[in-house]
């Protein structure tokens, strides 16, 4: 029985919160210069939290469509998907892109400092924008959304449009090949944009956002195919914990060891650990202990449910600051500087909490309701809780019920 996996839910505000501080780092810099030193190796390569993200989309829709839509092609089905996965983004998406059209507005005519560069804010570039196809235009992400992180979710709109196929394609390989195989090939799915940065020595190039979100979107659907066939014991899961453990700690060893010891020639080095987020996701999806459970507490699910508002929310807040800090001459020197950027980030949060209850949960269930999938009282679904394997309710799953299907273990 599939349903929601609470501590990939934990893991998806981990890395909202790595792609928030790698934006972060100047604001970082100026107030806590020690904090920022000693995480830099950690803080300089945030922006790979988005392949994390992208993985975990993939994990995350195949884990729950993969019966639904897998087994023939339905064009009616995968409408619905689409329109679900818009009652999913779209709401905080239009609410974000608008607020970011609003605060240019405001700078043109409110003190001295306007803001950066209007040119990209035109008719054009806006029903490109509510469209989610902003990105598919131009090889380089800056620049292409009014705000900034928007990029990656036209990227991931792409994926969900390529879904059906996927899904389809996904569904065979599962029934015809053992869970191992399927990591290995999820393995390989994740390796093109790492082989790029080898072969270019740079991970940003043009272009470069497509197999990041292509090829890292279909590595999490082949794990989350492995992890629907494995039926690992009770030691089997705790092993898999302890591995989660390991490879954190084997992702923060080799961004601190990249660091020191850049491979010549590459610039971003770190982007090389891209290669442990499939072991990572797995292990997490089946695993017991201590990690597993850390990121199974209520704060951080609730983080990763709002996760996805922090995301969209954090880069408005910061370019606010900025402006604010232009327009008045202000510094994070100083003792001030510290609570200055804690307070940020709990507008941040802030902000995201009353964006994720006020708009995103409200808008999806109304959405939901105009195709007829909106339950008036969502009904318990079924979580396999991972320490003891049997069946226990939880509230509201977020992408929908699927059927029971056997698993066999690979």
């Amino acid at each position: 029985m599939r349903g929601e996996i609470k501590s990939l839910t934990g893991l998806r505000i981990v890395a909202a919160v790595w792609v928030v501080l790698f934006h972060f780092r100047p604001l970082l810099r100026d107030a806590m210069p020690g904090f920022r030193d000693a995480l830099a190796p950690v803080l300089n390569c945030g922006a790979q939290g988005v392949d994390l993200f992208f993985m975990l989309s993939g994990f995350v829709l195949t884990w729950n469509y993969l019966d639904r839509m897998g087994e023939s092609w339905s064009t009616r089905a995968t409408l619905h998907f689409l329109w679900l996965r818009l009652a999913r983004v779209w709401p905080v998406y239009l609410v974000t892109l608008h607020l970011a059209a609003l605060w240019v507005i405001f700078t043109l005519h409110v003190g001295h400092v306007p803001w950066q560069d209007f040119s990209g804010f035109n008719a054009i570039s806006y029903v490109r924008q509510v469209l989610l196809v902003q990105l598919w235009f131009q090889p380089f992400f800056d620049g292409s959304s009014w705000d900034g992180p928007a990029w990656s979710i036209s990227a991931e709109w792409l994926a969900y449009l390529l879904f059906g196929v996927l899904v389809l394609v996904i569904f065979r390989l599962a029934n015809a090949t053992r869970a191992r195989s399927l990591l290995w090939l999820a393995v390989a799915a994740s390796l093109p944009p790492v082989v790029l940065l080898l072969v270019t020595g740079q991970f940003y190039t043009p272009w470069s956002w497509l197999p990041r979100i292509v090829m890292q979107f279909t590595a999490g659907a082949l794990v989350a195919a492995a992890v629907s066939r494995l039926r690992p014991s009770d030691r089997g899961r705790r092993a898999a914990g302890y591995a989660s453990l390991l490879l954190i700690a084997a992702v923060v060893g080799l961004l601190y060891l990249f660091d020191a010891h850049p491979l010549h020639g590459v610039t971003d080095t770190a982007g090389l650990v891209d290669v442990l987020f499939v072991p990572l996701v797995m292990t997490l999806a089946i695993g017991t202990g201590s990690l597993p459970a850390a990121l199974s507490v209520r704060p951080l699910v609730f983080g990763g449910q709002v996760s996805f508002c922090v995301y969209m929310v954090h880069e408005l807040v910061h370019t606010a600051w900025i402006w604010t800090a232009e327009q008045f001459q202000l510094d994070l020197l100083g003792s001030d500087g510290k609570w200055i950027v804690l307070g940020l980030l709990a507008i941040i949060f802030a902000l995201s909490s009353a964006l994720y209850l006020i708009v995103e949960e409200p808008a999806r269930r109304w959405m939901r309701r105009m195709v007829g999938d909106g339950r008036r009282r969502a009904e318990p679904e079924a979580e396999v809780h991972p320490s003891s394997g049997k069946l226990q309710s939880i509230d509201g799953a977020h992408e929908g019920r699927v059927t029971p299907r056997s698993a066999r273990a690979g």
